[in-house]
């Protein structure tokens, strides 16, 4: 089945039908999220070797802007995700890669330090390791998905001292991670925008994704984030040409 067909089906399937609910009741989509999965549109940037659908972001543009027409909460979590994603393809484990592939992991961006404006990747955010535990320190806002997310790819100033930034794949489980009960951010109702807190996270050092590269893969993806419409952006009637976008 070819990726429009598997969105096709569960656009009628599970996201129209969830989609009034989804909004008015701020309810997060997981059923949604979950037939995305099933459907392999969840994967649909990694690597076909690993089982995704080995495409790129011309298609995931197309993917993001007709769920977004249809429901915007769920927009707007596969936008983050699949921006989240380019990260853990260029620097994830296998094992990790394989979990998006098939659909059984949802991630999202937690780049924006809280009281910054512009561009995502502040340097409030600051790292300390003590052996191999790193302590994440630091409030991230208008992460889509906080609380629903199973991971976030998070900013932080390296553990090292050192200058720039570094990346840190962080799991939703993680000690010391915290969501607000209410969402508090600016995304569409239902997405599960808030800030998420961390006094501190502890990862392992291992969690690392990358620091060497960071701000040049940062620029690739706010290019990304700003050619791909957000929910709630005027979006064309017509069939989208992904590659006018970028």
């Amino acid at each position: 089945m070819s990726y429009r067909s598997a969105l096709a089906h569960v656009l009628s399937s599970a996201i129209k039908p969830s989609a009034e609910e989804t909004g008015t009741r701020e309810r997060f989509p997981r059923a949604s999220v979950t037939a995305l999965g099933a459907a392999g549109l969840l994967g649909l940037t990694v690597a076909s070797d690993l089982g995704g659908g080995g495409l790129n972001l011309f298609e995931a543009t197309e993917v993001v802007t007709e769920v977004s027409r249809v429901c915007p909460a769920t927009g707007a979590v596969l936008r983050s995700h699949y921006a989240a994603v380019a990260f853990i393809e260029a620097y994830g484990t296998h094992w990790m890669r394989r979990k998006v592939a098939v659909g059984h992991h949802l991630s999202t961006l937690a780049l924006t330090d809280a009281g910054e404006t512009g561009s995502p990747g502040g340097t409030g955010a600051t790292a300390t390791r003590t052996g191999d535990v790193v302590a994440l320190r630091g409030r991230k806002r208008d992460v889509v998905a906080a609380g629903e997310a199973d991971s976030y790819i998070w900013s932080a100033r390296p553990a090292d001292g050192g200058e720039g930034q570094a990346l840190w794949l962080v799991p939703a489980d993680a000690p010391g991670l915290f969501v607000p009960a209410r969402p508090s951010g600016e995304g569409p109702r239902g997405s599960g925008t808030s800030t998420v807190c961390a006094d501190p996270v502890l990862v392992p050092a291992g969690a690392m994704l990358e620091r060497d590269g960071t701000d040049d893969m940062l620029s690739t993806v706010c290019a990304w984030l700003a050619a791909v419409p957000a929910p709630g952006a005027e979006v064309p009637a017509g069939p989208v040409d992904a590659r006018a976008l970028t």
